[in-house]
């Protein structure tokens, strides 16, 4: 997937080439964590990025800034495909569809909302701040859908969806078959928020 237009504050506009070094290195730091988790090699990183380490700390001079950046990348990511499925005709399957990919999302970072905790005296406050409230805002609008459609029960909030989902990518981090089981689990979840009367229909 190409990187989403940034939004990411930055200490004065960049030159071109500093941009698509910004980018490459936000794209490799995404492609290193899914593979090694959060903990991967910033001499890796820099090296898939094809710019040299002193680059990489040009733009981020520390862990925990490239971290963030990458956290803010893919919430970024989120939102965009919350606002492309608020077009689906069928308000029910666009919000399975988004947490599904808020569940990629979870697991694919591999530990990265947990090293930005632990490094929280070094973090910026704002950034998870803004980053919780893009991602609640943007699912709310589908859950609002589903529930105008009774897609969803009316006494479901968001929080509710998010906070079940990151438990079910919890409970499977460790599981070799881990990706297979969140769908289920997934689906599982999704049916206990439909109405009774529309579940009931679903299974006939």
């Amino acid at each position: 997937m190409p990187p989403a237009s940034r939004t990411t504050p930055h200490p004065r506009p960049m030159r071109a080439d500093a941009r698509r070094n910004y980018d490459r290195i936000l794209a490799a730091a995404a492609e290193a964590i899914a593979e090694h988790g959060a903990e991967a090699s910033l001499e890796e990183i820099a090296r898939r990025a094809g710019v040299g380490s002193a680059t990489l700390h040009r733009h981020f001079p520390s862990r925990q800034k490239l971290l963030e950046a990458v956290f803010h990348d893919k919430v970024e990511v989120l939102c965009a495909t919350a606002a492309e499925l608020a077009a689906d005709p069928d308000p029910g399957h666009a919000l399975a569809t988004w947490l599904g990919a808020v569940a990629r999302h979870v697991v694919s970072n591999r530990g990265l909302a947990t090293s930005l905790m632990r490094g929280a005296h070094d973090s910026d406050p704002a950034v998870g701040a803004t980053c919780h409230a893009m991602i609640t805002n943007a699912g709310a609008n589908l859950l609002d859908r589903a529930c105008r459609a009774n897609a969803a029960r009316p006494d479901v909030s968001i929080t509710d969806l998010l906070t079940l989902v990151n438990a079910i990518c919890l409970a499977v981090e460790q599981e070799p078959d881990g990706a297979a089981q969140v769908d289920r689990l997934l689906t599982l979840m999704l049916t206990g928020v439909r109405p009774a009367g529309e579940t009931a229909n679903r299974r006939r």
